[in-house]
Order: C-alpha cells, then structure tokens, then sequence
C-alpha cells in the first residue's frame, strides 16, 4: 500500500447513507449498548461497596426476593450460563452466603438457598441498592422510566418470539 492510499483510508469514513429503517435500528443499538454499559458500569461499583461482585449480587437479591431456585432457574433468572453460576455459587458458599442442596423429586437437580448469613447481607444492602437505582433513573421522570421500560419489554419480548436461533 502506498502512503497516499494509507492517508486516504485513515481520513476517509465509510458511506452513511443508510435507508431511515436502517438508521433508526443503527442508532437505537448504539445508544441502547452504550447506556447498558455506563448504567452496568456505576452498578459494578456500587456493588463492590457490598464486596461483592454483580453476578453474586444478583444470585443473592434472586434468591432474597423469589426464594429457593435451581442452579438452573437461577442461570435463567440472571441470563448466564451454568457453568457462571456454579462459579458464583462457589464463591457465595465459601463465604457462607448460600448453601446448595440437591432437590429431593430429581437428585440431579441442585438448588440453592440463601443462609441466615446471606439473608441479613441483602436484607442489610438492598434498600440502600434501591434508593441508588432510583438516583441513577432520576434523569427520567417515573412516567418516562414506565415507558422506556414498556417498550424495551416490547422489544426484547419480539426479538426473542421471532429472532432467535435454537
């Protein structure tokens, strides 16, 4: 490649001139990865305020709030694999947050439950991790979160019924 053409590539930006469908989609993409990130972002940090990771927050608030689940329910509920939540359960075991038992109907079936341990951390946490939600939503007025919510359910909901292989 000679230098002009490696001039010309790296001041050139590639054509822009999508169909309006196109753009829309392009963009709502783009600012929906890029708030999902800084929204995940300032909750890693809280949440290491607790010592805790957020994959290990969100077993913990799970089994909090719905009661004992299956390794399974729990990987469904959090949107990881398996193979994560054993490696968060571990973690929340060895400190004494949870314990797994296996289910009594299917012995192949593992479960887990919070121990008082872990019952009293979120029950502790949880309230000041509701009010930091609210605070990070509070560039939205309530009606707007409601909507922007609705919506995104839409979405999600639509992408899953028809654009998702397996």
């Amino acid at each position: 490649m000679s230098p002009s053409q490696s001039s010309t590539q790296e001041t050139e930006k590639g054509p822009r001139d999508w169909p309006e469908g196109q753009r829309a989609a392009l963009g709502l993409w783009i600012v929906l990865a890029r708030a999902y990130s800084t929204f995940g972002k300032a909750i890693a940090g809280k949440v290491q305020e607790y010592d805790l990771t957020v994959p290990q927050f969100g077993t913990l608030e799970a089994l909090y709030h719905l009661g004992p689940l299956s390794l399974g329910e729990l990987a469904d509920k959090l949107l990881v694999t398996g193979g994560n939540v054993t490696y968060v359960m571990d973690r929340l075991e060895g400190r004494g947050l949870v314990a797994r038992y296996r289910s009594e109907e299917d012995r192949r079936v593992v479960h887990a439950k919070l121990t008082p341990e872990g019952w009293d951390l979120v029950a502790d946490v949880f309230p000041e991790h509701a009010e930091y939600i609210e605070h990070l939503c509070r560039h939205l007025d309530v009606a707007d979160q409601e909507a922007l919510r609705g919506l995104l359910k839409t979405l999600g909901r639509g992408i899953a019924a028809t654009d998702l292989v397996g």
